[in-house]
């Protein structure tokens, strides 16, 4: 009796590792729509089941910073990629060359180098509801955005828990300077009508007429004009920043094989194309071989600076530059 029950000890162990590896837990970033629809996809690609959590990228890195001595989750799949690439650095996650590695973007490559696998690239820009401005021009630049004419008219995401913001705040560094980009973001933070926790949310606020011009990435606003919001999307005229989206896998994954898996597919064409055509996200995706949507910002015409992923993904110079803003910009009075 006592030898039977050790081994039907040994076999429940056996089939709850078995169908503990059947599973990958999730941490998702882009938007809601997009993760939602990973699941069901890759189950029925794999019979893998999928359970996903989602949180904008700032925050993301912050729950795999309170987890690494006991990580929950096993693949980051999205958000912008200094969050990634400093989460690679702090031993969060570690490089994995996927089978299709030769099938990446060079480009995007050579710009993350192996720390993360890149996932897609997308630009910021401005998304203004005309009819909200009443009359008002449409600022064509970052400067203009200080202008007190657009008094309450703007919304931007949170650095502090938004990749998105974070962006916005280097590409300004490296556009003006860090004192210039702080006088600049002044003069926004004087406009601002609201702040959002998550990156795509001042395009939602724009849409419903709540403000007048949102900061964010441009593929997101092109996806609320799909949806029929009176909306524009473009570029500033000095240039703008861009993201890499990443993909990571996490340090000590407890479902690591499956992990693995869910990485090998979410890299193939059919996987990616979920992006568009369930998610409604219009992004560059990272394989060459992934067709790129009719809606989709063209990267090509668009003046994006040489954007110093290796910098401004050290931790210490995103923690200094979203601490100066947190202590100096957002405490002022508007």
């Amino acid at each position: 009796m006592k030898r039977l029950a050790i081994l039907l000890i040994a076999a429940s162990a056996l089939f709850l590792g078995q169908a503990q590896a059947q599973r990958v837990n999730l941490l998702c970033s882009p938007d809601l729509a997009w993760c939602e629809a990973l699941g069901p996809a890759f189950k029925e690609a794999t019979g893998i089941d999928l359970e996903f959590q989602r949180l904008s990228s700032n925050d993301a890195l912050a729950r795999l910073r309170a987890e690494a001595a006991n990580p929950i989750f096993d693949v980051w799949f999205g958000g912008t990629g200094d969050p990634h690439l400093i989460a690679y650095r702090e031993g969060l996650t570690e490089f994995y060359e996927p089978t299709v590695w030769d099938e990446i973007i060079q480009d995007l490559k050579d710009q993350v180098g192996g720390t993360y696998i890149p996932l897609y690239a997308g630009a910021l820009g401005f998304v203004v509801n005309e009819g909200v401005l009443e009359g008002k021009p449409m600022p064509a630049g970052w400067r203009d955005l200080t202008d007190p004419m657009y008094k309450g008219l703007l919304g931007m995401s949170d650095p502090n828990s938004s990749g998105t913001a974070y962006t916005v705040i280097a590409t300004l560094v490296q556009l003006f300077g860090e004192d210039e980009a702080f006088e600049i973001l002044a003069g926004m933070h004087q406009n601002m009508n609201q702040y959002t926790s998550s990156g795509s949310g001042p395009g939602q606020l724009a849409g419903r007429g709540e403000v007048a011009i949102g900061i964010q990435f441009m593929h997101d606003g092109v996806k609320f004009a799909a949806q029929g919001f009176p909306l524009t999307t473009y570029a500033p005229v000095e240039g703008t920043g861009y993201e890499i989206g990443g993909l990571s896998l996490i340090a000590n994954a407890p479902n690591r094989d499956a992990a693995i898996a869910f990485i090998e597919w979410a890299l193939t064409p059919e996987a990616q194309m979920i992006a568009a055509e369930q998610g409604d996200s219009y992004q560059i995706q990272s394989n060459r071989n992934t067709p790129v949507p009719e809606l989709a910002p063209d990267l090509t015409t668009i003046n994006l600076i040489d954007y110093d992923f290796d910098t401004y993904g050290t931790p210490e110079v995103k923690e200094r530059l979203v601490g100066r803003w947190t202590n100096e910009i957002f405490p002022q009075p508007r």
